[in-house]
């Protein structure tokens, strides 16, 4: 059963690996125990634990001390205390980023899209829209503000490969230093179900954004609306050393992502 060339536990996460691929092993769904997997391939329980343990650490399973393994939702973690682009995101992720570019031409900046960028209501903006593919599949959509000075910069780039992060930072040395976020549940509106391919009102995770360069110079406004069944947040907060609540540091805030 076991084929030559790989170490005996590598050789065991490898058939897990393809039988949840297979889908003989669903999400939540309990794997064989240790001991029936020692038997299956005539290994100790040792080299099983290493299998399950390349397996945990992938992302691919998940343990519960004295229940077994289950399978995980294909889901990976990766932080976002750093600030990241679309892409940086899924690279880290593991999921392969594409973009199609919808939209790109100037229009009116209405009252928060004027307050977020910092100009005056019915200035002349840019708005690009750009559908979001993890793996070939929509998992956001993305509406975004940019003031003329920053559109002009990229509006000659293949913003379908390139980010606006890089093409500022690469191109021009602006670097991106910050942003400032916004996260909430909305219902999916007609335009937007439809590029996401959802049903009508299914809820939606709403980021809004607005990126700064040096001295708190706004770049862009944008609103991501992200699938539900494609991501989720966690994070993770410390407790203060004097027991209060006044004092919990964020260490971890992270996107895990479903495709």
């Amino acid at each position: 059963m076991l084929k030559q060339g790989k170490s005996r536990h590598e050789q065991i996460s490898d058939w897990l690996r393809s039988q949840i691929a297979d889908g003989i092993y669903s999400i939540n769904e309990k794997l064989p125990s240790e001991s029936e997997l020692g038997e299956r391939f005539g290994v100790s329980r040792i080299t099983v634990r290493r299998a399950l343990q390349t397996l945990e650490n992938e992302g691919s399973i998940y343990r519960r001390q004295g229940l077994g393994s289950f399978v995980r939702e294909g889901r990976v973690q990766q932080g976002l205390i750093r600030l990241n682009d679309f892409v940086e995101d899924m690279t880290a992720a593991g999921i392969r980023a594409s973009s199609k570019v919808l939209h790109f031409k100037p229009e009116k900046a209405d009252s928060v899209v004027a307050a977020a960028l910092g100009v005056s209501e019915d200035k002349s903006v840019f708005r690009l829209d750009r559908l979001r593919l993890g793996d070939g599949a929509p998992i956001a959509f993305d509406r975004t503000w940019l003031p003329a000075f920053y559109a002009q910069m990229i509006e000659q780039h293949d913003l379908a490969k390139e980010t606006i992060y890089r093409v500022l930072e690469n191109q021009y040395d602006i670097p991106v230093t910050g942003g400032r976020f916004r996260i909430q549940a909305v219902n999916a509106r007609q335009d937007v179900a439809d590029l996401l391919d959802v049903p009508v009102r299914r809820a939606l995770l709403l980021i809004e954004r607005v990126s700064f360069a040096a001295g708190d110079k706004p770049i862009y406004f944008q609103r991501r609306y992200y699938r539900s069944d494609k991501v989720a947040y966690e994070l993770f907060l410390e407790r203060g050393d004097n027991g209060g609540s006044l004092s919990m540091p964020l260490q971890e805030f992270e996107p895990v992502f479903t495709v």
